[in-house]
């Protein structure tokens, strides 16, 4: 029985991608360490990563675009990453493990586990996968905009993000639903 494990990064900033992951672990090949990516440092995370990357039977990032956040909402953007992500596998698992309470529409039975990426290992590689992705694209948005400090808050609403956003206003990357936005736009919240 194949089991994907599938997690997100990125529902609460106020810039970029939700990315999502699916991973499928070879049971013939383990990984130690695998839990929630907020309890690795950046560098477990990385070396845990390539490793999930070479032994799993298959695996795949997706993601939500901002646009798509604006237009769905957070929360349907997300289900919908998590969808394209289990798709997205060169292998079609029998089962779907979703971390949280909330399972997106996918082709084969799939439950919800609460803290799901420190209890089962394949999503705690998923949330590994997708924590990985999401920071290298705020490292590489930081290099774009160095004045907003993403390398550091990776776009989630901090003192620093909220102080640049309505000094600077909102880049093309910013989610116009989200209320510190659409603030810093001069628009009602």
């Amino acid at each position: 029985m194949l089991i994907a494990g599938v997690d997100e990064v990125g529902r609460g900033p106020l810039v970029g991608d939700v990315v999502t992951a699916a991973v499928i672990l070879d049971p013939h090949n383990p990984i130690a360490g695998l839990t929630d990516s907020k309890k690795l440092s950046a560098k477990r995370r990385e070396a845990l990563a390539i490793e999930i990357r070479e032994k799993a039977l298959a695996w795949c990032v997706a993601r939500a675009t901002p646009a798509e956040i604006d237009e769905l909402n957070i929360f349907q953007a997300t289900m919908l990453a998590m969808s394209r992500a289990v798709e997205g596998l060169a292998i079609q698992p029998s089962e779907a493990l979703i971390d949280g309470n909330k399972v997106p529409k996918l082709t084969m039975p799939a439950r919800a586990i609460v803290k799901g990426d420190a209890l089962e290992p394949a999503i705690g590689a998923a949330s590994i996968l997708a924590k990985v992705a999401r920071d290298a694209e705020m490292v590489a948005l930081h290099q774009q905009y160095p004045q907003y400090g993403f390398d550091k808050h990776k776009g989630y609403p901090t003192a620093e993000h909220l102080a640049r956003l309505a000094e600077l206003g909102p880049i093309a990357a910013h989610r116009r639903s989200f209320r510190p936005v659409r603030l810093a736009l001069g628009q009602d919240a």
